[in-house]
Order: structure tokens, then sequence, then C-alpha cells
């Protein structure tokens, strides 16, 4: 499975090496902050399905009185939820730490609520392939890896506990911006590879 991972930035020399990438893309991952219109056309440009979760500066569906819009997110989000895409277990978590009354954003306590939710899908996935999740999906990091001190920017200890209890093989995340070619970018945490996709990030399962 060779998946694209998207977040933060419309990444214009990304863009441009879409077309070439067509049929060389098996997933697109969107892990927030960017525009429906720019997932849309990476995806379109790969001729691939797209799953995404929401950011912290991300309008929500339901603001821009499109219900084709409403729609088309609807078969993409993965907030909350665990889906197999050709065998591959995705599940996602939307948002950023509460910092103000933005969209999007959350206490520890309703990020566990949305992780409850999804708890008997990856139960079910234990069950029925052996393993829980293979990828998960989120807008900010865990706590302690490749967050920030800032409010803003703080990981959620949710999901370190998530990434513990079901050992998912990645963490796709974006927030955190990388100006830097020094920062670390992927750290191991357990059996599972955290990787900061900001920007663009390809893998390959």
């Amino acid at each position: 499975m060779r998946i694209l991972a998207v977040s933060d930035v419309e990444d214009e020399a990304v863009a441009a090496s879409l077309p070439a990438r067509a049929g060389s893309v098996d997933l697109v991952l969107g892990c927030g902050d960017l525009t429906y219109e720019y997932l849309d056309f990476v995806a379109t440009a790969v001729a691939a399905p797209l799953r995404a979760v929401h950011g912290n500066h991300d309008v929500p569906p339901e603001a821009l009185d499109d219900p084709e819009v409403r729609a088309w997110w609807d078969g993409i989000d993965l907030h909350g939820r665990v889906v197999s895409i050709d065998g591959l277990l995705v599940g996602g978590l939307q948002g950023s730490p509460q910092y103000n009354k933005g969209p999007f954003q959350y206490t520890e306590f309703d990020m566990w609520l949305a992780i409850l939710r999804m708890v008997p899908g990856l139960l079910l996935n234990r069950v029925r392939r052996g393993r829980f999740i293979d990828v998960l999906v989120t807008h900010a990091p865990p706590r302690g890896i490749h967050d920030r001190p800032d409010p803003a920017h703080l990981g959620f200890v949710a999901f370190r506990t998530f990434l513990r209890w079901f050992h998912p093989r990645f963490h796709l995340h974006g927030h955190t911006h990388v100006y830097d070619a020094r920062t670390i970018t992927q750290t191991r945490f357990g059996a599972t590879t955290v990787v900061n996709v900001y920007g663009a990030k390809a893998l390959e399962l």
C-alpha cells in the first residue's frame, strides 16, 4: 500500500509533481489544515481514494452552506472511525488541544470520548483480522512527540495511551510546522512509527 499523506500547507512543488504520480499512489491521507479543494485536487491528480481528518484551522463543512461539500466530507471523514481500505485498517482523530473557542479544538476528556467511540471497531478488527489498526491519522501529535510547549501545539496524552493499547504500525500527524531540515519528524514509540507529515510525505506499507 503506497500512501501519500498531506497536512498544513499546500506545497507547490508537491502539487506540480502529482500528475506524474498517478498510478503510483494507492491512498491519500489528509492530516488537517488543508482546504477541501486542495484535498480533492491531490486525490484526483493521483487517482487514489482519500480519507482525512480536520485540523484546528479548518472551516466546518456546515459553515459553507453547500450540501455537496458536506456529503463529500462525510464520505472521507475519519474522525472517531476505523475503516478498511483494501485491507488496510485506518482510523482518525481530528483537531488540536483547546486554546481558544475555535472549531476542532478538544480537551483530553473530549478526545477520550472520541477514542471510546472507536473501541468497538478496533476490537472487532482484532477478532477478525488479528490486529486493531494499521494507521492512525490525527492532526495533533502525541504528547511529548513532535509537539511544542505552547497550549495550541501540545500533543494529546490520550494519543500516547492509544498507541500503547492498539499498536498501529504508523501514526501520521501534522499541526507542528517544520521550518528546519534538522527537525525530527519521525520517532519510534513502542510498536508505532510516529511521522509528522507537514507538507507531504510518501510512505509504503
